[in-house]
């Protein structure tokens, strides 16, 4: 199994903000703390890819104030089972949770698994574009479905590109996207 680091870091902030249990931020330190995350994420997901036996390479980066840990393979279908939408997000919390008992603070990882972040930003793209259409042949307002955190994050940059507004509504599981016009 190959493991690349690439540390690059696309801002020139050398600090994170990250929640805190009583509310308050803690300020940390973004290289060396997300390369940390990157390296024990990397160790966790290669012991699970051990145990399942898969091959793997794994690649870590660090940017926009978080680790992003990616797992491809040269082998057609081997990473097929892992790379489905749940299973990308729970072996996600539990990367995330691996890295928190180790360095004790809150992890924002990111992880990917034979291309599944990006197979899911293009799907994300065309239900943005769809809810804008309708924008455009005059509804008010169009509603995504619930989905998580990050991508909601990654619609909002999507809306946001293509002009229109959007806000996040809802609790919880029912976290939901709203588009609107300007």
């Amino acid at each position: 199994m190959d493991i690349e680091t690439d540390t690059s870091v696309e801002t020139d902030e050398s600090t994170v903000t990250e929640p805190v249990k009583d509310g308050s931020e803690a300020v940390r330190d973004s290289v060396s703390e997300l390369e940390e995350e990157g390296d024990i994420a990397a160790d966790y997901i290669e012991e699970l890819l051990d145990i399942a036996d898969l091959d793997g390479d794994i690649d870590i980066d660090a940017r926009d104030g978080r680790a992003y840990v990616s797992v491809n393979s040269d082998v057609p279908g081997d990473l097929r089972l892992l790379s489905k939408p749940d299973t990308v997000n729970a072996l996600q919390e539990l990367t995330r949770i691996a890295v928190q008992t180790k360095t004790g603070n809150f992890s924002r990882l990111i992880l990917d698994v034979g291309g599944s972040r990006e197979a899911r930003q293009a799907e994300l793209t065309v239900l943005v574009e769809r809810a804008i259409e309708k924008l455009e042949g005059g509804a008010n307002t169009a509603a995504l479905p619930p989905m998580s955190s990050y991508e909601r994050k990654l619609v909002h940059d999507i809306v946001a590109a293509h002009g229109f507004v959007s806000e996040s509504e809802g609790e919880s599981r029912d976290r939901h996207t709203v588009i609107s016009r300007p």
